[in-house]
């Protein structure tokens, strides 16, 4: 949001320290704005510097660093037995605040089968915090025309997208379509546990959360503090910690304790969240701090101070008393024009002109298995489903699955790209099995699973 920069904030929330540093480092980027991608072909990069690798990756892995011309660090790791094939790693989150190399370093970490089954790496930190997705899916692409540049050509590129990172992929898939020589950028794009329904939609349950907790519990904001709309997430200038948010939290539903140290106030209050917004308790602190922080990032740096997020229309059920409940909550409505901007950044166009291959855990708890559904949709739409596999595992887990599935899912990916008959769920249950002997057991797909549609998990909305 352009008049915020340069000049001084005022903090009409609780004087607790934290990110005035995340709101300005939009200030700093490009709050969002995303470049021609003519542009991108245009500048030069420096060439990367090697940089000692991560303990998790194969000895003899030979790891490069940089920071590129937008901003972004990057990190890139090639095993010693390359097999040709880039990953270029799109990561979740999205994170808030400055770019740092260390987010790299723990992509790379974590991700580390992929160099391990004999793929090279790239994963960049994107140029800024905040839910950008097409600026990250510029700055990913600006990653592989670097890997292009100073390192190797690739036989082949694989575009990954994890999570978040799942709809920066989505959407850069489309973007770049022509490296300009007439070839395609990405060879196949793999999307695990990935925010595939648009940002237009796949919030709207962390709004409800919102609301439905402020009802039960009314102490974010305090009665005593500045009222604001929930849907803002804070105001601009607000200064919370995630601490002090989990304090909040900890106060009124008691999360920081065992199940059996709770007050039966305190169950309760649990039980309707988890069975109104149907997430785990587990997750209701993260859910939390997205619906505060990352809702704040998209009105104030995204959306010109106006939220795209609403819950007019919604009716709750579940609880215990849902005439109380609905009669309880505040409502708001989505602003329209906020609602189109933030379509136009986050919502995949399913126009991707080469093979896609999804995995997801069924009982996720961060990034709903139902968004899979409104993905095929999206496809369905855009005339290219016949480019989508999607498959599914018995997880409840969202940041890693296991490290036989990694594996099994880029060899068929691989194959289908080179002239392979398209893979079917079945068959790729089949092949993920003699990677475990190599990679331990891990092979849970579920190949008669279809997800349900994203409506009958999350109310909706006018």
């Amino acid at each position: 949001m352009s008049h915020l920069c340069g000049r001084k904030l005022a903090l009409p929330l609780l004087a607790i320290t934290v990110t005035a540093a995340t709101l300005l480092a939009g200030c700093a980027n490009t709050s969002g704005t995303a470049q021609p991608a003519a542009a991108l072909a245009a500048t030069a990069e420096a060439a990367p510097q090697a940089t000692p690798c991560p303990a998790q990756v194969p000895a003899g892995t030979r790891c490069l660093s940089g920071q590129d011309s937008a901003g972004a660090f990057y990190l890139i790791a090639i095993p010693a037995q390359w097999n040709g094939t880039l990953v270029l790693h799109a990561h979740g989150g999205p994170a808030l605040g400055a770019p740092r190399m260390e987010r790299s370093v723990e992509d790379l970490e974590r991700w580390a089968i992929v160099v391990k089954a004999g793929y090279a790496w790239a994963g960049s930190t994107f140029r800024q915090g905040g839910v950008a997705v097409r600026a990250a899916a510029q700055d990913t692409e600006r990653l592989r025309r670097i890997f292009l540049q100073h390192v190797a050509q690739p036989q082949l590129t694989i575009l990954h997208g994890q999570s978040w990172g799942a709809s920066v992929a989505a959407v850069g898939a489309s973007m770049f379509t022509d490296d300009g020589r007439g070839k395609r950028p990405y060879d196949g794009v793999l999307l695990t546990s990935g925010v595939l329904a648009g940002g237009s939609t796949a919030y709207d349950f962390r709004i409800d959360l919102r609301v439905i907790y402020q009802s039960l519990c009314g102490n974010h904001p305090r009665a005593s503090e500045p009222q604001y709309p929930l849907s803002i997430g804070l105001p601009a200038g607000a200064r919370m910690t995630s601490a002090d948010l989990n304090a909040r939290i900890n106060e009124c539903l008691g999360l920081g304790k065992p199940q059996a140290q709770r007050t039966p106030e305190e169950l309760r209050k649990i039980k309707t969240i988890v069975d109104v917004v149907k997430i785990p308790a587990s997750s209701i602190a993260s859910h939390m701090a997205w619906a505060t922080f990352h809702f704040q990032d998209v009105v104030q740096m995204r959306t010109a101070g106006a939220s795209p997020f609403g819950n007019m229309g919604v009716r709750y059920s579940g609880s215990s008393d849902d005439a109380a409940l609905n009669a309880s909550v505040a409502r708001y409505a989505a602003d329209p024009r906020a609602v189109a901007t933030f379509a136009a950044d986050t919502d995949p166009d399913g126009r991707i002109p080469v093979p896609v291959l999804t995995v997801h855990g069924i009982d996720d708890p961060t990034a709903f298995v139902e968004m899979d559904d409104s993905f095929l949709r999206t496809m369905q739409k855009a005339g290219t489903a016949d480019h989508l596999v999607q498959t599914f595992t018995a997880d409840n887990t969202h940041s890693y699955l296991s490290d036989a599935a990694y594996p099994t899912l880029l060899a068929a990916l691989s194959a289908w790209t080179r002239g392979a008959p398209k893979p079917t769920p079945a068959q790729i249950a089949q092949q993920c099995l003699p990677f475990e002997p190599v990679y331990g057991k891990g092979c849970r797909f579920k190949p008669d699973y279809q997800p349900p549609p994203l409506a009958s998990r999350v109310p909706p909305r006018h």
